[in-house]
C-alpha cells in the first residue's frame, strides 16, 4: 500500500540541470530518513544523498557534492534532488529510498524503494 514514485528524470545536455521528485503515498504514520541512489546497468547501486527526518542533516557522495542538493517537504511526503552541472558520468537510473512506518496499529518501519527514473546526460 505504501509506495514511492519518482519523477523529473529525462535527457539533458552536459552542464544542465534537473530536479527529481519522489513522493511517498499510501497510509503513512511517519517517515524517517530519505535518500537518493543511482544505478548504471551492470554496476551496483550507489548512494547519492540522504536527508534526515527534519531535513537538517544531509550527506552526499563525494562525486556529487557541491553540484546536487537534497531537500524534503514533509507536508507532501516528498524528497527532492536538485542536480546542477550535470555530467555524462551522472547518467543512471535514480531511485529514491525512505524508511517509512505505515499507519497501522503496532506496525514497524520498513525500507521502501521507488521504481526509478532515468537521467541521461549527453555530451
Amino acid at each position: 500500500q505504501v509506495q514511492l514514485v519518482e519523477s523529473g528524470g529525462g535527457l539533458v545536455q552536459a552542464g544542465g540541470s534537473l530536479r527529481l521528485s519522489c513522493a511517498a503515498s499510501g497510509s503513512i504514520s511517519s517517515i524517517n530518513d530519505m535518500g537518493w541512489y543511482r544505478q548504471v546497468p551492470g554496476k551496483q547501486r550507489e548512494l547519492v544523498a540522504t536527508i534526515s527526518s527534519g531535513g537538517s542533516i544531509t550527506h552526499y557522495a563525494d562525486t556529487v557534492k557541491g553540484r546536487f542538493t537534497i531537500s524534503r517537504d514533509n507536508a507532501r511526503n516528498t524528497v527532492y534532488l536538485q542536480m546542477n552541472s550535470l555530467e555524462p558520468v551522472d547518467t543512471a537510473v535514480y531511485y529514491c529510498n525512505a524508511e517509512i512506518r505505515p499507519a497501522r496499529f503496532l506496525s514497524l518501519a520498513n525500507l521502501y524503494w521507488g521504481q526509478g527514473t532515468q537521467v541521461t546526460v549527453a555530451s
